[in-house]
């Protein structure tokens, strides 16, 4: 049987980042992958899918260029599934290629095939030919990540009512789509196929949605949306989905409400994928989610057992899962870990994307602090009127008394890459003057940063 220092299950961001990690201490890893190619579900189903997807979506239709030369304006007049799926292709297939190279060249091992324990250092890994290997491991690293929550009442077929991880393999646009559950994943989907002007319903069983972004970038972010022809029907649970005789299905709502779509997409939460690990032999717990608990060094009950990524739940996101998987490396093998920072960016990649770091605005009233805001629209700036941007804004809250950064807020174009600036200052602890004092490129959205800034100074005393 082969031993080694490390077995990873799962091949994620935080699964291949701390298997290269051992690797490069010279540990002998393994990573044991389910699917064909390594990746896990952020390549695969994930993250790169709908991003690329969105991608995809704003070039072909020629959204991004709408204001200047009309809602008619198109790239591409007629856009298939299989325009959608060809250029997704191509990057994951880069991407993969990528991974593996980079196993090879710092020499981790890596098996095809399902694994389950046998003990709590003991694996077994079964093929798809159904053939079994046993492997031992010093340090185990579950990194599984999650699937889609799938309930009983829902009728998925896998083409007129999917889940998030089946509708990156469409067949045929939809002509109208009702996505069940308004959180990170669904609105994503939502906003993409309302870009194709695809006719979206939002359905969510909660009176809100996103609620862990501050609720004045919502507010414009929802009122965008609509103008895009997105429908909410929050405070709505699903009752039952029927399935129409000439395709498609009626949606019937709690409150007696319907809503009729081509193509459903169910989105309402994901769990651990631990279901298939026998986690009862290795005496590992996990929640009514079938997520896994963990310490601050991201050990479960079993010491040398660890945990990380989206199976653990809270933020699940690629970017945190990479230090995840470090931080386990580093604790694994009595290695220096330097903290990660306190604050990290979350992105949205909706249409318009959000990107928030920092404290809300709610959370700084919740705490007592002192502030003020200042906010700039992206069409105040000459590079948004370049871009034709009629919507985006930006959103910085500071203190009155240390008048530190205490966070940023933004919806609209390139949110996800503007954040990382004021990320930059609020983790060193930087102050309003900063941006007011500072010099930035001109025409570009990052003078956003400035104009923000200045609105807050003049309402702040001085």
């Amino acid at each position: 049987m082969e031993q080694y220092e490390l077995i990873v299950i799962g091949s994620g961001p935080s699964g291949r980042r701390a298997a290269v990690q051992a690797a490069k201490w010279n540990k002998r890893v393994l990573v044991i992958e389910k699917s064909p190619a390594i990746g896990g579900v952020s390549v695969h189903t994930g993250t790169l899918p709908s991003k690329t997807l969105r991608e995809t979506v704003l070039n072909l239709s020629g959204w991004r260029e709408r204001t200047f030369y009309g809602r008619s304006y198109r790239v591409k007049d007629n856009i298939t599934a299989a325009d959608l799926l060809e250029r997704l292709h191509m990057t994951l297939e880069h991407e993969v290629e990528n991974l593996e190279h980079q196993f090879v060249r710092n020499k981790v091992d890596w098996a095809h095939g399902l694994a389950h324990f046998i003990d709590p250092n003991t694996l077994e890994i079964v093929d798809d030919a159904g053939e079994s290997t046993r492997v031992r491991g010093d340090k185990i690293l579950i990194a599984t990540g999650t699937q889609p929550h799938r309930p009983d009442y829902i009728p998925f077929d896998g083409e007129t009512i999917i889940d998030s991880d089946e509708i990156i393999e469409l067949k045929n646009l939809p002509r109208s789509l009702a996505v069940i559950g308004a959180g990170v994943i669904g609105i994503e989907y939502a906003t993409i196929f309302s870009a194709l002007d695809v006719t979206v319903t939002v359905i969510e069983p909660r009176d809100t949605m996103l609620d862990f972004i501050d609720r004045e970038i919502i507010a414009e972010f929802t009122h965008l949306l609509r103008l895009q022809n997105v429908t909410f029907r929050f405070g709505q649970g699903v009752e039952k989905i029927e399935k129409t005789v000439g395709g498609g299905s009626i949606i019937h709502l709690e409150n007696k409400r319907i809503v009729k779509a081509d193509m459903v997409l169910f989105s309402a939460g994901r769990m651990g994928a631990t279901d298939k690990l026998g986690l009862d032999k290795a005496g590992v717990p996990t929640d009514h989610r079938q997520r896994i608990k963990v310490n601050e060094h991201f050990q479960t009950e079993v010491p040398h057992i660890y945990a990380a990524g989206d199976v653990i739940g809270f933020p699940s996101l690629a970017s945190t899962s990479m230090e995840q998987g470090r931080i386990v490396a580093c604790h694994a093998f009595d290695q220096d870990a330097y903290d990660a920072p306190e604050y990290f960016p979350y992105g949205v990649y909706s249409v318009p994307e959000i990107s928030t770091v920092g404290m809300s605005e709610e959370e700084v009233q919740q705490r007592g602090i002192p502030y003020e805001c200042g906010v700039c629209h992206f069409r105040e700036t000459a590079r948004g009127q370049i871009m034709g941007l009629s919507s985006g804004m930006m959103k910085m809250i500071f203190s009155l008394k240390t008048r530190r950064l205490l966070g940023v807020h933004i919806v609209g174009e390139g949110a996800t890459e503007l954040i990382h600036i004021g990320q930059a200052v609020l983790n060193l602890k930087g102050t309003l003057e900063y941006f007011v004092e500072n010099t930035f490129n001109y025409p570009t959205l990052a003078e956003a940063y400035k104009v923000a800034a200045l609105d807050a100074w003049n309402r702040m005393p001085h």
